[in-house]
């Protein structure tokens, strides 16, 4: 007799291609319901979702502009995962980032913005790392689940600005809690005239390039991936599992650091109790929906950022509400976690 039974088998390449298609697939059809229920075409939607941001240039560049932040936090949560460390905490590291280049920012008055810009990028960096360091010991040297405390230390980051922008930093003049603007030699650079693309765009290439060099051709990022796919195995091996594991959670907190400098430096301008509107959780979907590839996690980022830019304009033409953008992420998450780990499995006859 003949039959079919399901086994584990290493990912095939005709599976990798399969499974992206898939997801876009499933997600489709799922929120194509939910548009129907509120009155509108699905495919009149997603033509302004997918196509309509990019037929004109300013739309296109605003696509880049948004999915700036998501480059800087999804390269991060990319980094720590693949080393193992299941790092929660980008929204706070991303505060953190931005309380310090609001306040290098400040004092940066008469500076040449040769030294202001490297000065702000750095102290973003640093207290990223900073601020990712409490929960990276506790994980290290007390084995404390770091998904907990990362998470925790987002409120608690929230609070710190909150006290900021009420305290010394509220407006004198209007009170209402916003931060001074930072000096002049510190605000990114334009890449574009008559646009608002900046500096903070190319930072995150920068950082990309390097991730995917440091996994390619380093042994730091053999070791990472060693820790994060078995770490008691990667022990054994004689690698230094607390290092790595240190060293994962503090470059992951200085890259999602950087995403609050690009925030202030490059479109605000002073901080806001508002300056992420969620950036650093995005960037676990944008992580994951990228399978914690680097190239997969920018097609991720950018795809994101279409879909915030053509919520808008969805609202706009066709009365549905802004949130379906929000929608489709959840939704694509939650189908590609559900299909990744068909790759690790083929259907065999017997």
């Amino acid at each position: 007799m003949f039959g079919f039974r399901i086994e584990r088998s290493t990912p095939t390449w005709w599976m990798r291609i399969l499974i992206p298609i898939l997801v876009f697939v499933i997600t489709f059809a799922v929120t194509a319901i939910l548009i129907v229920l509120v009155g509108a075409n699905p495919f009149e939607a997603y033509y302004y979702f997918l196509i309509d941001p990019l037929s004109s240039r300013v739309s296109a560049i605003e696509v880049l502009v948004k999915s700036t932040p998501l480059l800087l936090t999804g390269a991060a949560v990319t980094w720590a995962f693949t080393g193992g460390y299941y790092n929660i905490g980008a929204e706070g590291q991303l505060y953190a980032g931005a309380v310090a280049a609001t306040a290098i920012g400040l004092q940066m008055n008469g500076v040449s913005p040769w030294l202001a810009i490297p000065l702000i990028v750095a102290g973003g960096f640093a207290a990223g790392m900073i601020w990712a360091l409490t929960p990276a010991l506790l994980k290290v040297k007390l084995a404390i689940d770091e998904v907990v405390t990362t998470l925790l230390l987002n409120s608690v980051m929230l609070f710190i600005v909150s006290a900021l922008l009420n305290g010394p930093w509220r407006n004198p003049v209007s009170q209402w809690p916003q931060s001074p603007d930072i000096a002049a030699a510190a605000i990114f650079p334009r890449l574009l005239p008559r646009a608002r693309l900046h500096f903070g765009f190319l930072l995150a290439i920068i950082v990309i390039l390097a991730v995917w060099f440091i996994f390619r051709y380093t042994s730091l990022g053999v070791r990472m991936k060693a820790v994060g796919l078995a770490p008691l195995a990667a022990r054994f091996a004689g690698i230094n599992v607390g290092r790595t594991l240190l060293i994962s959670a503090l470059v992951s907190g200085g890259i999602a650091g950087l995403s609050g400098v690009s925030e202030i430096a490059g479109i605000h301008y002073h901080l806001i109790d508002a300056i992420s509107p969620g950036y650093g959780y995005t960037g676990i979907i944008v992580a994951t929906l990228g399978g914690l590839n680097v190239w997969g996690m920018a097609a991720a980022a950018l795809f994101i950022g279409l879909i915030d830019t053509g919520a808008q304009t969805v609202s706009r033409a066709l009365g549905v509400p802004v949130y379906l953008g929000d929608i489709i992420q959840a939704t694509l998450l939650l189908v590609t976690l559900a299909l990744l780990p068909l790759q690790g499995y083929r259907i065999r006859r017997r």
